[in-house]
């Protein structure tokens, strides 16, 4: 059975090797492995180049999680370790001690490094990153290669000091480095930037991508071909994006970019906020689809009959969790284009989101039949449109007893307003009372959000305890 050595000891005797650093180099190879990761943390923080290095080289665990250790104004330290690693990768038989065959640059190291300066229990550490017990053959194995992993969030015109200096030490490594990348999240980077750190990428290690700025159609035609190589991609948000009236390779565009969606095969959820481009051609993007979705946001934009009815035929959105349609306009189309949408997506559909699509009373009506069939509903919202009293009361009476509906956010009733649309806080308190009069009588405890605003977490709360009879109404500043 091993004994643990206190906290405290370990801090002094990491402070005493420290202070002649030729003294810790030597040591570093019969140093107890549990003396490594405080080691380390003090030899990092504190600058001691040599010392990094020569505990790089004789890493005892499969990851250093070096993230939450970088200091963005200081690269000295990280730098030394990269050139602990080159001579790691030139080396033709592994030290003994050195098991490391992963660099992680994320922020995902702060159980590994807690743990093992004593500020939790001493044990496995659930990410992977425990000693390897030392088999001759891996240990004399040279490290051919190394994975690196890195958080991208590409936020400024021009590439920081950090991802300056790796994507060179990647670049000049390509054989022996493979940089790899879960989360992709652009902000703000001009295309030539983002294709040269794409560049040295893993692309098909990135499993969610974030575009969260305005571009062109053509700045997304260009992004297509490297989001086609995202093979295992499950998540992809796309901001708005801007069409040109005078753009006169658009169709062009549309095509280059939908024919990606073929080769992710592992795509489950897609948000797509104002995708102007996708009006009257849907169609071409369903089709390329390759398995089964469980969220859809298609929202701001205008779309046509012709893409709801395509939708309401895609097969891969019956197995839909989350549908969001919010800010599509839907005052002119038939009810019974939703109504078979809905249809589609009854058995599985979680998440229902609606909000300001114009709906009317009479489309709301027609839907109601086929709302109350949505079993597994557990969230709806359709805060922003003009709704009357009257459909309100048909609408809490169709919903009543649906078994997982917990969070409905609806707007405010249309008799709040005057003709010119002037909230009045009165009669909305009348009506509030009202509402909670019809939810006493259905007799079943339920909470709703009443919202005179499309966002619901700036609206007013109406409250229904999930206490039989017991109601309260609350009126937010």
């Amino acid at each position: 059975m091993s004994v643990q050595t206190p906290p405290r000891l370990l801090d002094l005797a990491g402070t005493s090797l420290l202070r002649d650093e030729a003294s810790a180099i030597s040591a570093v190879e019969d140093l107890p492995t549990e003396l490594f990761p405080p080691l380390f943390m003090e030899a990092f923080h504190g600058r001691h180049i040599e010392t990094l290095k020569a505990m790089v080289q004789a890493w005892p665990f499969v990851r250093l999680p070096l993230g939450d250790l970088i200091d963005m104004p200081h690269v000295g330290p990280l730098q030394a370790v990269l050139e602990a690693l080159d001579v790691l990768l030139a080396q033709k038989v592994r030290p003994r001690r050195c098991k490391l065959r992963v660099l992680d640059l994320r922020d995902t190291g702060q159980i590994f490094w807690s743990m093992w300066s004593g500020a939790s229990t001493h044990g496995c550490s659930s990410s992977g990153m425990v000693p390897v017990a030392e088999h001759r053959s891996m240990t004399q194995e040279p490290l051919a290669s190394l994975e690196v992993f890195i958080e991208l969030c590409l936020k400024k015109r021009t590439l920081d000091n950090f991802l300056t200096y790796l994507i060179r030490w990647v670049e000049q490594r390509k054989v022996s480095i493979h940089l790899c990348c879960k989360k992709l999240k652009i902000v703000s980077m001009p295309m030539e930037n983002i294709m040269t750190v794409l560049s040295m990428v893993q692309l098909d290690c990135i499993q969610e991508v974030q575009v969260n700025c305005t571009w062109h159609l053509s700045t997304l035609a260009m992004f297509a071909p490297l989001l086609g190589q995202m093979g295992n991609v499950q998540r992809l948000l796309l901001s708005p994006i801007l069409v040109s009236a005078f753009e006169e390779q658009e169709q062009q565009h549309v095509v280059q970019i939908t024919s990606q969606f073929l080769r992710l095969h592992h795509l489950r959820d897609l948000y797509m906020h104002s995708p102007s481009f996708l009006e009257g051609c849907l169609d071409q993007m369903l089709r390329c689809l390759k398995t089964p979705l469980d969220n859809l946001s298609i929202t701001n934009c205008w779309l046509t009959d012709s893409d709801l009815i395509h939708l309401s035929q895609c097969p891969n959105i019956r197995q839909l969790k989350g549908l969001d349609l919010s800010g599509v306009m839907l005052t002119d189309f038939s009810p019974v284009l939703l109504q078979v949408l809905l249809e589609q997506v009854a058995a599985s559909l979680q998440e229902l989101n609606l909000e300001q699509c114009g709906i009317s009373d009479f489309q709301l009506e027609s839907i109601l039949p086929v709302l109350s069939h949505c079993s597994q509903l557990r969230t709806f919202s359709l805060c922003g449109n003009l709704l009357s009293m009257t459909i309100m009361e048909k609408l809490l009476c169709r919903t009543t007893g649906m078994p997982h509906l917990s969070d409905e956010f609806y707007p405010a009733p249309q008799e709040s307003y005057s003709p010119h649309g002037a909230l009045h806080l009165g009669r909305l308190a009348q009506l509030w009372d009202e509402l909670i009069e019809i939810m006493r009588n259905l007799g079943c405890p339920r909470a709703i959000w009443l919202s005179s605003s499309p966002c619901p977490r700036w609206g007013n709360k109406t409250f229904y305890q999930e206490e039989p009879f017991l109601y309260h109404c609350y009126i937010s500043a």
